[in-house]
């Protein structure tokens, strides 16, 4: 052993401080958790974002037997929350829960303050929220589908209005896309969050919008709003009849808003194996998934490699229509 030892020029001494670091992160391994977990949402409370957090952080905090904290860190899309994350400690114990408009924020700020792309870790998607095209029926009385709508559009250019929850928020790049794929054309009024936006629409000063669907379910239940399309590749089990963009004659439209867990990068494998693992047996609890479904999101799981190549899917996908349009939050 001692001649072997001497003809790569190692001792025992260096041979074992070779082998601690790799030891030491094993044991460390094991030991996650054994101190709170803090899973910081870019968001203010009450939104989708910060709900399917804390239903699936208390699920996630008893799995692992330590508290899972929630903390709300809002603003610029995002932005605040994920350069705090991205410099936190890589130890499994600052997670974060990525939104659509947090991955896309650095296109939309020229100091985001994090790279989306390399400074995380996926760790496993959790949820899908749908969008879908609402309309006022006092304003648009024979706008029943899509088809109508463009048809609307087309015989005035450029003179309808339709609204989002802001400027690059995910409602304006889909109708966007929509837009060019649909070839009409009509004109983005932005607001300051979908609040005021839903309140003008209802209120007749805009006549159309691309909603969360958690937003605008209980205006369309209460038949305020018309749906006319959803943006995801199949139809939204909260309104089974309203068609997807896709049957309406605009083949490969895709757009849903997502989220899911990161953690800093660095992170060890290990821990966001353990994380992933139990993100996955959490949304496939049936209790979890209708308290999801209740407000307006849906229990979707996918790996890290699975997150991380959707990650860079939308981020490329989406930061096209940015550039395309001009379109900035500054």
């Amino acid at each position: 052993m001692q001649s072997l030892l001497s003809i790569f020029g190692l001792t025992r001494r260096s041979l074992l401080a070779l082998a601690l670091p790799l030891l030491t992160g094993a044991a460390f391994a094991q030991a996650y958790p054994n101190k709170v977990i803090k899973l910081v949402v870019p968001f203010p409370a009450g939104g989708p974002t910060d709900t399917a957090s804390r239903i699936v952080g208390q699920k996630l905090g008893e799995r692992l037997k330590q508290p899972v904290v929630v903390e709300n860190r809002a603003g610029a899309s995002g932005s605040i929350a994920a350069a705090f994350v991205a410099k936190s400690a890589p130890d499994g114990y600052t997670l974060m829960m990525l939104a659509t408009p947090t991955l896309l924020a650095p296109h939309l700020y020229k100091k985001a303050g994090y790279d989306i792309l390399k400074d995380f870790a996926p760790v496993a998607t959790v949820y899908d929220l749908p969008i879908v095209m609402v309309v006022n029926p006092a304003l648009m009385p024979s706008v029943t589908d899509l088809q109508k709508l463009i048809t609307h559009a087309k015989a005035q250019p450029g003179k309808l209005n339709y609204t989002s929850s802001g400027a690059g928020s995910f409602g304006h790049l889909s109708m966007e896309l929509l837009k060019t794929q649909g070839q009409f054309d009509m004109q983005h009024v932005a607001y300051r969050g979908g609040v005021p936006a839903i309140t003008d629409l209802l209120g007749g000063q805009v006549p159309m919008m691309y909603a969360d669907l958690v937003a605008a379910l209980p205006h369309i239940q209460a038949g305020k709003l018309r749906a006319i399309a959803v943006g995801s590749p199949r139809r939204v089990s909260l309104i089974p009849n309203v068609k997807t963009v896709a049957e309406q004659g605009i083949s490969g439209f895709d757009a849903v808003s997502w989220g899911g867990l990161l953690a800093p990068a660095g992170t060890p494998r290990d821990i966001v194996a353990r994380l992933s693992a139990e993100v996955k047996q959490i949304l496939a609890e049936k209790d979890v998934q209708e308290r999801l479904e209740h407000v307006g999101t849906f229990a979707a799981y996918q790996s890290p490699d699975q997150m991380a190549a959707r990650m860079r899917q939308d981020y490329d996908k989406w930061g096209k229509v940015i550039r395309d349009k001009g379109i900035s939050a500054e």
